[in-house]
């Protein structure tokens, strides 16, 4: 779409038609209202239009799209069958309400202050997934370094997901330039001067995350492609000056896309108003909740308190079961062969089914009562069962008590084994491929 057009172009039909069914389905994907979630108390007049949105996803599913009997809501994945369901209904409605709108409204000669409103939307849009992510990864808090349990595993036992996040988190000043990256996009995104650079930024890093969610089967990809798209969008606005100055080295004309004449003066007090709002709740608030949640806490003494027991990777010495000791077997599918505990989370190498498996490993949470030396195992922080513990030395813990009707003794002994991953090695010389 022509960057230098006044409001009294005429369009072509296609390009009036195109407008017309992206319009809807932006509108409906980005959904603007929703943002009020970011602001206090923004929560309460958005519950009427999701339970509206919920029944509509639902019965479209139910008559017209089948792409599961039971759809399963949006949670911890974005490409659930909800969200797919919602996504062929945003495009059904678009193209249907192209057609009605190209029928109600072909005398119009184009588009342009429209046009400009969804750019303005299209642009927030961009810029609040940019901050609210980036934010994030500059403090280390979307990926984190592996986890010992982790290290633990077999490779071959991740899924590609788990595998990239691992990857990206292993490096905190990696996970923090591309946090940067997001940031400065979004930043350029929130001034007309700078979004050409803000747009080109932005799409050259939403594409990379496209790409990661595709190749790595992360379940952000409608949320991911849906980002390329406002970002391609909004390039399309201008095309000619990108390739005339970036391919035909001919001089480009001034961008009018972004710029709209706020004739009132309460125009443009609110203007400014609601961007100084969104900074305020987008990136200000954000940022220094993440800050203050890396600042160390005033609130104690400044003694370290030490561990009740150990984090660490521990060996199982001893398993007994109902007063037999059980050895390490293959086919074994009760024994523990190893355990580890890192700040409340622990995980075993076994087949039993008393914790949550997957990785081809057991976990569970759990506490500690140090006054009383009790350990409390956890699934799904549900209680399973309790167990004394004892010192015998300062790398061996005996571990007793109850598992259901079973008498369980556990011997452990703080294992040797070091994960070379556990250290962030960085050489500037290497004198072979290591």
């Amino acid at each position: 779409m022509d960057t230098a057009q006044s409001t009294q172009a005429l369009w072509p039909l296609w390009k009036k038609i195109i407008f017309r069914f992206i319009f809807i389905y932006l509108a409906l994907q980005i959904a603007p209202w929703t943002w009020l979630k970011k602001i206090p108390f923004g929560n309460y007049p958005l519950s009427v239009y999701n339970l509206l949105m919920n029944w509509a996803v639902n019965a479209a599913n139910a008559k017209v799209f089948h792409v599961k009997k039971a759809l399963v809501p949006v949670n911890g994945s974005g490409d659930t069958s909800f969200a797919w369901a919602q996504l062929w209904m945003f495009i059904s409605i678009a193209l249907i309400g192209c057609a009605v709108w190209s029928v109600l409204d072909r005398k119009r000669s184009n588009y342009t202050n429209l046009n400009y409103w969804l750019c303005l939307v299209v642009r927030y849009y961009i810029a609040l997934t940019a901050f609210t992510y980036g934010i994030i990864k500059i403090f280390g808090f979307q990926m984190h370094f592996p986890h010992l349990y982790e290290m633990a595993t077999q490779l071959g036992d991740f899924l590609p997901m788990h595998l990239s996040w691992m990857f990206i988190g292993y490096s905190t000043p990696y996970q923090a330039f591309a946090g940067v990256m997001e940031v400065l996009a979004g930043s350029l995104l929130l001034y007309r001067r700078t979004t050409t650079l803000g747009v080109m930024v932005a799409t050259a890093v939403f594409i990379n995350v496209m790409m990661l969610n595709l190749c790595y089967d992360i379940p952000v990809k409608i949320l991911s492609m849906q980002l390329v798209f406002a970002c391609l969008y909004l390039l399309t606005n201008e095309s000619n000056r990108i390739i005339c100055f970036f391919i035909l080295n001919k001089p480009a004309d001034t961008c009018s896309v972004y710029h709209f004449n706020y004739t009132k003066q309460w125009m443009r007090v609110t203007r400014r108003v609601v961007k100084l709002v969104f900074i305020l709740f987008v990136v200000v608030i954000p940022f220094l909740n993440c800050l203050w949640s890396v600042l160390p806490s005033t609130s104690s003494s400044g003694a370290v308190n030490k561990k009740a027991i150990e984090n660490g990777l521990y060996d199982v010495t001893e398993y007994s079961l109902r007063k037999r000791n059980m050895p390490l077997l293959a086919t074994d599918t009760l024994r523990w062969e190893d355990l580890i505990l890192e700040d409340g989370t622990g995980s075993v190498k076994t087949n039993d089914t008393t914790f949550h498996h997957t990785y081809n490993r057991a976990y569970f949470g759990y506490t500690v009562d140090s006054a009383k030396h009790i350990m409390a195992f956890t699934r799904s922080n549900k209680a399973v069962f309790t167990m004394q513990y004892t010192f015998p030395d300062t790398n061996t813990i005996k571990l007793w008590g109850k598992k259901g009707n079973d008498s369980l003794f556990i011997g452990l002994k703080k294992s040797k084994h070091h994960f070379q991953l556990a250290e962030k090695q960085f050489h500037w010389l290497s004198e072979d491929n290591r």
